[in-house]
């Protein structure tokens, strides 16, 4: 769990509004392969329940705010994501649920790999196999 850390994005302060950025390989530790969000989550929805056995990724609460529910197989943590301007890394073989969205919340997922079925672990069970392997 020590490898799961928040990432602050720089901020360029405006009268007009701030701006963040995220660079690639330079603010986060991967070449970004793929971008995804989640939007519209009903209220008691909890998204997530995996994890990736290679991928790693940087959640984002671009909007509103949502717990993120970690654990490595021996720990359990949980993290509030409510800034725009921080990003969760999650390296890879973490499982997350999400949770607590609030209302008109989006999450931005910054991943490490294309989209592929077989790098998904759904089944916990399994997770905590592979974990103590």
């Amino acid at each position: 769990m020590d490898r799961v850390h928040i990432i602050d994005f720089p901020i360029v302060h405006e009268p007009r509004g701030n701006l963040s950025f995220i660079e690639s390989e330079r603010h986060i530790p991967f070449s970004i392969q793929r971008v995804y969000y989640l939007y519209d989550v009903p209220g008691g929805a909890t998204r997530g329940g995996h994890a990736h056995r290679t991928i790693q990724q940087v959640i984002i609460a671009l909007s509103g705010s949502f717990d993120v529910v970690l654990d490595d197989g021996k720990e359990k943590r949980k993290v509030s994501l409510n800034r725009s301007y921080h990003g969760l890394f999650l390296p890879n073989m973490i499982w997350r649920e999400l949770e607590n969205f609030s209302s008109g919340a989006v999450c931005m997922v910054l991943a490490s790999e294309y989209y592929n079925e077989a790098e998904y672990v759904r089944d916990y069970e399994e997770f905590k196999l592979l974990t103590r392997a």
